[in-house]
């Protein structure tokens, strides 16, 4: 995956500074989900936000206006995803998407699940039979309107 070279400074400097996302997102005052999102150009930080990414960081002030642009989102990888970790995610989508759909329409009516008014967790797991990944969506859910 190619990134912006907004995307390229900042994973640079967290590397030199061995920081986590999870403690950039406690500086920006977000999720780490969403800082990491943001970080990875696919959402957008206020300007008090970006200003504290790039002043924990080092950056030129030059990132933080960047921080702020609404990006075109989804644009960063091809289909089918071709990094593995992605592809998989994808792969769940292709196997368990129907499922997914019956079952949301079947508790919620016809409509669908909102990744506008959304929040996501990811957490690790540990499991003596190899640890676990565990990601939580939180969608609201839109019915569809007649007109």
């Amino acid at each position: 995956m190619a990134f912006d070279s907004t995307t390229e400074m900042i994973l640079e400097a967290k590397q030199l500074k061995g920081l986590t996302f999870a403690e950039l997102a406690e500086a920006v005052g977000r999720s780490e989900v969403y800082t990491t999102a943001a970080i990875m150009g696919q959402q957008t930080l206020d300007e008090n936000e970006a200003k504290a990414l790039v002043k924990i960081l080092e950056l030129p002030e030059e990132v933080a206006s960047n921080l702020q642009t609404i990006p075109f989102r989804g644009e960063i990888f091809s289909m089918p995803p071709t990094d593995p970790t992605i592809y998989r995610l994808y792969e769940l989508i292709l196997v368990y998407g129907d499922t997914i759909k019956a079952l949301i329409h079947e508790k919620f009516g016809d409509g669908i699940m909102s990744a506008i008014d959304f929040k996501m967790n990811l957490e690790k797991k540990e499991d003596p039979k190899g640890d676990r990944v565990v990601i939580t969506l939180d969608g609201k859910f839109l019915g569809y309107k007649k007109f």
